[in-house]
């Protein structure tokens, strides 16, 4: 017997070490199913994220989009899916912590998915037309408390994250806006640029262009804390109003997919955060607080999803 170990060591010690994530492998091609178009933040995160993470996996991995309703579609097919690893949403914008407190969906951010890890994490912007009057998020409070409804403000849509931050705001600062729904982020910027809406909410990228462009201003963020991309913008938190909403993207399963399966996808889509390729697109979308564990994860989106809720019950 001591021969054999002796003759067996070396062996033993040359093999690659056993992943702590357990011993499930994945056999078959994993799907990441995004709920909006191709070109979007969601689809660019889910590709880039693929992209430096495949060479992690056995198997492809596959981006598949399915859009439709702000990303209900997806998610309600999504919940049907088994609980298996082998097919992942991208999640944690208005399809789970903003649209379930606007209207019945029919999956529960809470109970219908588990989550995986997060991605990203960027903060929206509230911003004007650079010909706009008001120089300061403070002016635009006082025109909107001097102008009831008449202050117009663009958001991506009914229910989405970009609606709720008006409904909070309303709120917090004890205003009423008048709240002008288009199909998505872009038409929402190009109204603010045409001069048809006085202020617009947009994500990081979807206003960078608009910004270095110099047809708009920011006036302040909704993080809670200030943009690496824009420090000299304060927070509304800063300034008394309570609104704190951010646009995460992450990966999360079907409910009840087991720990060892979740510990294995954490492990590489991880490790693949550190790929060159990703940071250079985090860098450009988002903050430092980018990535969560699972359960970190699986808390911010329903925490988030109260606070719209609460805004929504007014």
């Amino acid at each position: 017997m001591k021969r054999l170990l002796l003759v067996l060591a070396p062996i033993m010690f040359s093999l690659p070490a056993v992943s702590s994530a357990g011993a499930w492998e994945p056999k078959d091609p994993i799907e990441i199913v995004v709920g909006f178009a191709p070109g979007g933040g969601s689809d660019q995160s889910a590709r880039l994220i693929a992209a430096a993470a495949q060479d992690l996996f056995p198997v492809p991995l596959v981006v598949n989009n399915k859009p439709g309703a702000g990303g209900v579609l997806a998610a309600t097919q999504f919940v049907k899916a088994p609980a298996d690893g082998y097919t992942l949403l991208v999640a944690g914008g208005s399809d789970t912590t903003s649209v379930p407190a606007h209207r019945d969906v029919p999956y529960d951010t809470a109970k219908d998915f588990t989550s995986i890890i997060r991605l990203t994490n960027n903060p929206f912007f509230l911003i004007v037309n650079k010909d706009s009057p008001y120089a300061s998020i403070d002016d635009l409070i006082e025109a909107a408390k001097n102008k009831p409804g008449g202050i117009a403000l663009g958001n991506s849509g009914i229910g989405t994250l970009a609606h709720s931050i008006g409904l909070i705001l309303e709120k917090s600062a004890g205003v009423s806006l008048k709240h002008v729904p288009y199909q998505g982020g872009a038409p929402t910027i190009q109204a603010l640029v045409a001069g048809q809406i006085d202020v617009a909410a947009g994500s990081t990228e979807e206003i960078e262009g608009q910004v270095k462009a110099g047809t708009v201003r920011v006036l302040a963020a909704t993080s809670g804390e200030r943009s690496r991309h824009y420090p000299d913008t304060p927070t509304l938190k800063e300034k008394g109003i309570d609104v704190v909403i951010t646009n995460m993207k992450g990966l999360v399963g079907p409910a009840g997919l087991s720990q060892e399966i979740v510990d294995y996808l954490h492990e590489r889509f991880h490790k693949a955060m550190e790929n060159p390729r990703w940071q250079e697109y985090a860098e450009r979308v988002g903050e430092p607080t980018n990535y969560q564990n699972a359960q970190d994860f699986q808390n911010a989106q329903v925490e988030q999803l109260e606070r719209v809720r609460s805004a929504n019950q007014k």
